[in-house]
């Protein structure tokens, strides 16, 4: 009983210090969503060098997903978390001291190391937590993403609070450089945290086997269909958490603190929803989850992509020769985009839960190295897609072209997701399909 209760503390310790941990170092990674706009008007920045800026960070964030999943896998969650968390301090620090675009490129670049912390965590609480509870777990820990709401909280008040000369006589920065500084101190405090109040005995999955046999389940096209999935759900939140406060400002005309108050409420159902997600994703199985949620993207995807035109008829008469009356008239106004948003919202934070449920179902042993895969393809997602949001802006002129983007990818992952099943449905004896509930247990290891 004694040691049923350690192993349960030390598997509690760990998801809420690696959640924690996560929530900040979501923060660090998305920090210039919010401040991308005071730091295009103090450089005179175009759109597409401002959606650069937040894809550099991205992109680093993404790249060294799987790397950094196996590594948690062979050298144990702890030891890995806690020195990406030590060496994040000092490119967040090095932002705060940038005074032109190329620098706070190349230090964004670097800052944005902090968003592979995902893939260790998936990884280290995959490893403490069964089966049965693996969802839920993952779920409470993918919340962390709430961290990308942190900066557009508090962000605009500590900018505006905070003397642009800074304080302690300059020591400490001011203005949109503050915010990067106080990071670097969160950091220092959350690091000793994570080492100090985490059991010094890991659980490590792939401690003894070879490196190959590691990456053996990559070749799965099943690994590459779920990363798909991952863009939709998680490579566009992110994109979306950096555009929504520009697409506000530009589009509705507010003021940043207001649009970043708005960008919360996509931001909070996105990530505080994974838990649920796991949790329904355990009960129901993840595709059903799935189908939910990629049939509800579709809807407000489409309902958000109507762009703001009044179609007018020309029929001249004898009373009037010119003929042109106002036949129809749309304008999403500001209420109904949020209320749409949000319901996009609400899908990722339950579809980011359902596609990590299904990784230890398939592969209980390589979630590390499967984990980080889909975490950085789907991560990926979230580098091309600020870019391509402006430049579809720049070809049509029209910025809900963000969302008929959307749209399009959401498209074609569903249509995925509705091939294999009908695959499986033909391939299975025709009984199947009358039992068939759409759990991953039900699908063969080695097909699509």
């Amino acid at each position: 009983m004694a040691a049923e209760k350690i192993n349960q503390n030390n598997k509690t310790s760990v998801l809420v210090l690696s959640t924690i941990g996560f929530t900040l170092m979501f923060a660090v990674w998305l920090m210039f969503g919010v401040l991308g706009i005071p730091i295009r008007k103090e450089l005179g920045l175009t759109d597409v060098q401002l959606s650069w800026l937040a894809a550099i960070a991205i992109l680093n964030g993404s790249l060294w997903r799987l790397l950094f999943g196996i590594l948690a896998d062979r050298f144990g969650g702890r030891k890995v978390f806690t020195l990406l968390v030590l060496a994040t301090i000092v490119p967040s620090y090095m932002v705060s001291q940038a005074d032109t675009y190329t620098e706070l490129m190349i230090w964004a670049f670097f800052v944005g190391m902090a968003g592979n912390s995902f893939s260790i965590g998936i990884s280290w609480n995959s490893a403490w937590y069964p089966r049965e509870q693996k969802g839920f777990a993952l779920g409470v820990f993918g919340a962390g993403n709430v961290g990308a709401s942190v900066t557009k909280l508090i962000g605009p008040t500590l900018i505006a609070l905070v003397p642009a000369a800074g304080l302690a006589g300059g020591f400490v920065p001011g203005g949109w450089r503050f915010v990067p500084f106080m990071y670097c101190v969160l950091l220092g405090i959350m690091a000793i945290a994570i080492w100090v109040f985490t059991p010094k005995q890991d659980i490590k999955p792939g401690a003894d086997r070879p490196m190959m046999e590691m990456l053996k389940p990559l070749q799965y096209i099943r690994v590459w269909r779920f990363s798909l999935y991952y863009v939709v759900v998680f490579g566009a939140y992110v994109a979306l958490s950096v555009w929504l406060p520009k697409y506000y400002v530009d589009v509705y005309g507010m003021e940043l603190k207001h649009a970043a108050l708005l960008t919360a409420l996509f931001i909070f159902p996105a990530s505080l929803l994974r838990p649920l997600g796991g949790y329904l994703s355990d009960k129901f199985g993840a595709r059903r989850m799935m189908y939910w949620v990629f049939g509800l993207m579709l809807a407000a995807c489409l309902l958000l992509s109507l762009p703001s035109a009044t179609i007018v008829l020309n029929v001249p008469t004898s009373v009037d020769p010119s003929g042109q009356r106002e036949a129809f008239s749309f304008s999403m106004n500001i209420t109904w985009f949020t209320i749409w948003v949000f319901v996009v919202g609400v899908c990722m934070g339950v579809g980011k839960a359902a596609v990590y449920k299904y990784i230890p179902e398939y592969f209980p042993h390589d979630v590390g190295a499967v984990g980080g895969l889909v975490g950085m393809l789907g991560a990926l997602g979230g580098f091309f897609l600020p870019p391509m949001f402006a430049w579809f802006y720049e070809l049509t002129l029209i910025p809900q072209s963000t969302f008929f983007l959307m749209f399009l990818i959401t498209a074609v992952s569903f249509g995925w997701l509705h091939w294999t099943v009908m695959h499986l449905l033909q391939k299975a004896s025709p009984a199947l399909e009358h039992h068939l509930d759409f759990k991953d247990a039900h699908e063969p290891a080695t097909s699509d």
